[in-house]
């Protein structure tokens, strides 16, 4: 089973097959929480204005990767407007300062990295952030329950379920312990068979002990109402949950946990085929609320990223992105999240910044012992993706060999396939892609199964790189085996996500050969089709460039003016992407466009500072944009 096999309920934010960071079941540390509430709060008086950073505490004496985003350009009482925020970003200088701070970081946040021995007794609030969640179980288990909701909100959901079997050990009449152990079962997405009747059990478990008050039953009966049944096919399961919530929101309007979790249940339901958006926003109002009111409470801060990780909204999610790894810096999922919104805003130095921090600390001790190490193939996901839109293709191609290196581990998910040959597939070929090296693609091996939803990406990388260079039988041959691998899948009732993505490889495979032989007007229409439901891409397997594709093909049929069209709206898809502002610049020079292919070559080279890459791509920009001076 490859990574396209789980099921996540956030493939709208890392795409079809790849992991996602959905609230995504071990061990048993013991989990303290001690310690004060510490830095700054961050919010846009107006997204088209100002960003003001309002200090309300003082900033611990141990830095964090929080710190670390301070110090590239936000610092107490700063006002920047989002021109002036990605100046700052671009400059070398701050790419210089993210490398050295992080050797500093990975030195000071992770203390278990010099002693082993001190594992989950070290794990405090100061690392997971701050939650208050008041139960009538004895009070002695009462720290170390709240310590498992922290865990639970930065979902190292394997070590939040060892912290709840803990407390059940040493309060055995503690119902809201097994609530706990039940919550970390619907992880990614919804439940599993196996998720939802280890689940159920925890439930019947739950219901078989006094709950003390009706809070703690309301809370109870609304794990209950998404595992009841565990045998049999339920797809309203996440609606009743999020009714049982929002009757709790409603019921217990000071409960700030309650509407933590409802307002993330609120948007989990946000459709994408809802212009407005509504639950996502209704989500986001209930979240900034409590962001004021609980700086430090790491699912606040979380659960607003994931809001705001939408398309035309991720620079609402900046505040929330740059507190989030100030609060749980010992998490690596939380050092991860806020490269989300860097992502979506191109922002791409701090985006490499934020998960080669988070990398760090799924290696360092704690996370290892913790379970918690499959994270740092997300994080590295993204880390691909961010090189090659940067001009470091030299990065790219090395963290691939580190990939080859790494040990076995498991999978973040649970999904029980292999995390390195899913990596392997997808970089592999997603960096010759994007690359454009249309023959090195071609002769892409096969890394996982054939009977694995992942085996579609080499086959469609195979296959767009044969029809781009002129070898139409190696195409038609790929995209056959594209559509024997689908029938496959669906003769096997996998996971729809996974049919689905499949199904898409074969129709993006499909218009390049229809290109390739003249085709044109099926290639243009099946891409505008996939255009139409495209929502930015970020990482290796995040989604379709159907936009940026869509202006290729236009470029070579000679309509640079078409195409122009199509590469910026990609680019306000996927701020900064390389292709894209290439294809844009070069386009607007064909169209005789001159500002706009000055404009777009500029943004190129900003983009690719401090990068080392000698693509031709940024030798034509650099020759055009030394013409233009010329002539000025």
């Amino acid at each position: 089973m490859g990574n396209r096999e789980v099921s996540y309920i956030f493939a709208i934010s890392t795409g079809k097959r790849t992991s996602s960071d959905r609230p995504i079941a071990g061990e048993k540390p013991t989990i303290t929480n001690h310690g004060k509430p510490t830095s700054d709060h961050f919010c846009w008086s107006n997204p088209s204005e100002t960003l003001v950073i309002i200090s309300h505490n003082p900033v611990p004496d141990r830095f964090g990767v929080g710190d670390y985003l301070l110090r590239i350009g936000f610092s107490s009482s700063s006002k920047l407007t989002p021109a002036t925020l990605g100046d700052r970003l671009w400059s070398e200088k701050a790419m210089v300062r993210s490398i050295a701070f992080l050797l500093t970081f990975v030195a000071l946040a992770f203390p278990a990295l010099a002693d082993e021995g001190h594992h989950h007794d070290d794990l405090s609030e100061q690392q997971f952030g701050s939650v208050h969640f008041p139960t009538s179980c004895n009070p002695k288990v009462q720290k170390n329950f709240e310590g498992g909701v922290a865990l639970l909100h930065s979902f190292a959901f394997e070590t939040a379920e060892a912290t709840f079997r803990q407390v059940a050990q040493d309060d055995p009449h503690c119902a809201m312990a097994h609530w706990g152990i039940a919550k970390t079962f619907s992880r990614w997405g919804t439940p599993n068979p196996k998720q939802l009747q280890h689940g159920w059990e925890e439930i019947k478990i739950a219901k078989s002990l006094p709950a003390k008050t009706a809070r703690e039953r309301s809370y109870i009966a609304a794990q209950a109402a998404l595992y009841a049944h565990p045998e049999k096919k339920d797809e309203k399961r996440e609606q009743k949950y999020l009714k049982a919530m929002g009757a709790l929101y409603r019921h217990y309007p000071g409960d700030q946990e309650g509407a933590a979790f409802y307002a993330f249940a609120l948007m989990d339901s946000d459709r994408d085929d809802d212009p407005t958006h509504a639950n996502r926003k209704a989500a986001a109002a209930i979240l900034e609320k409590l962001f004021l009111l609980e700086p430090n409470h790491p699912g606040v801060a979380h659960y607003l990223v994931h809001t705001y990780d939408c398309p035309g909204m991720a620079e609402l999610g900046l505040p929330a992105a740059r507190r989030y790894a100030q609060i749980a810096p010992a998490a690596p999922h939380a050092l991860h999240m806020p490269s989300h919104i860097f992502a979506r805003l191109g922002m791409w130095q701090e985006d490499i910044a934020s998960n080669l921090a988070s990398v760090a600390a799924s290696r360092n001790a704690v996370s290892t012992y913790m379970g918690d190490e499959g994270h740092q193939y997300h994080a590295m996901e993204f880390l691909m993706y961010a090189y090659l839109q940067s001009g470091r293709e030299a990065e790219a191609k090395r963290l691939i060999e580190e990939v080859r290196s790494l040990p076995k581990m498991k999978d973040m998910y649970g999904g029980g396939y292999d995390p390195q040959i899913s990596a392997l597939t997808i970089y592999s070929a997603f960096c010759e892609l994007e690359l454009h090296h249309w023959k090195e693609a071609k002769a892409l091996p096969l890394i996982s199964p054939v009977d694995d939803a992942d085996v579609s990406v080499t086959y469609k990388a195979r296959a767009i790189g044969a029809a781009r260079s002129g070898d139409l039988a190696t195409a038609g041959a790929n995209l056959q085996a594209i559509q024997d691998l689908h029938a496959v899948l669906v003769k096997e009732q996998k996971l729809p996500i996974s049919i689905n993505a499949v199904e898409e490889d074969q129709r993006v495979v499909s218009a390049w050969i229809n290109h390739a032989e003249g085709h044109n007007d099926e290639a243009l229409k099946t891409l505008r089709e996939i255009a139409g439901k495209e929502r930015g891409i970020f990482a290796p397997d995040g989604g379709i460039a159907a936009h940026e594709m869509l202006g290729d093909i236009l470029s070579e049929m000679g309509k640079p003016e078409q195409a122009l069209i199509e590469y910026e709206a990609e680019l306000k898809l996927s701020p900064n992407r390389f292709d894209s502002l290439y294809g844009a610049g070069r386009a607007a020079e064909i169209a005789k466009q001159p500002g706009k292919a000055t404009a777009y070559y500029q943004q190129l080279l900003k983009v690719c500072t401090g990068g080392n890459s000698n693509r031709i791509e940024l030798a034509h920009a650099k020759e055009f944009l030394s013409a233009v001076a010329a002539q000025n």
